[in-house]
C-alpha cells in the first residue's frame, strides 16, 4: 500500500470517527429519557433516518446488547460506532452521547445543592412525567416494527405480564 492510500484511508478513518461523534452529540444533547427511549431514538436515526443498518440488524444488535451488563443504549451505541469507524467510533459514540448528559448531571447537582429552594416542588414530577411518555412512545414505535404477527405480540403481552407481575431481576430473566 502507498503512502498515498494510507494517509487517504487515515483521513477517511478520521472522518468517520469525526462524523460518528457528531450524530452521537446531536442525539446526547436532545434525548430523554432512559435506556428504552434511548433505543427508539437510535433507531429513528441509525435504521430510518441514516439507514446504516436495516430492521432486523437492529433488532439482533438490541437483543444482544440486552445480554450485556449495563444499559442497552450504551452497548448499542459503542456497536453502532464501532461497526461505523472501528474503536475510535465505539469511543467516539459513547463520548458524544454519554458526556452531555454527564456534564448536565453535575451541573445540575451542584445547581439543586446551591440553590434547591428555589426549585418549583412540582418541576421534577414533570420531568419524570415527560421521561414516561418518551419511553412509552420509543416502545410503542419499536413493538408496531418488531411485532408483526400473532406469536410475536403474544410473547410480548407474556413477557410484559411477567415484568409486571413479578418485577424483579429473575422476572426479567424469565
Amino acid at each position: 500500500m502507498s503512502s498515498t492510500e494510507k494517509n487517504e484511508r487515515t483521513e477517511g478513518a478520521r472522518s468517520d470517527t469525526w462524523m460518528v461523534f457528531l450524530v452521537f452529540l446531536r442525539l446526547g444533547l436532545t434525548s430523554f429519557g432512559g435506556p428504552v427511549a434511548h433505543l427508539g431514538y437510535f433507531r429513528d436515526e441509525f435504521v430510518t433516518r441514516r439507514r446504516w443498518l436495516n430492521e432486523r440488524s437492529y433488532a439482533d444488535l438490541v437483543a444482544l446488547c440486552q445480554f450485556l451488563p449495563g444499559p442497552a443504549s450504551s452497548q448499542v451505541g459503542m456497536a453502532l460506532g464501532l461497526s461505523r469507524a472501528g474503536f475510535t467510533g465505539a469511543l467516539a459514540a459513547w463520548a458524544g452521547f454519554t458526556l452531555p448528559s454527564a456534564i448536565m448531571l453535575g451541573l445540575f447537582a451542584q445547581g439543586m445543592s446551591t440553590w434547591g429552594n428555589a426549585f418549583p416542588v412540582g418541576a421534577l414530577h414533570g420531568l419524570k412525567v415527560v421521561a414516561v411518555a418518551v419511553v412509552a412512545q420509543a416502545v410503542w414505535g419499536m413493538a408496531r416494527i418488531l411485532c408483526t404477527d400473532t406469536a410475536r405480540i403474544s410473547i410480548a403481552i407474556v413477557a410484559a405480564c411477567i415484568l409486571l407481575l413479578w418485577p424483579t431481576a429473575w422476572g426479567q430473566v424469565a
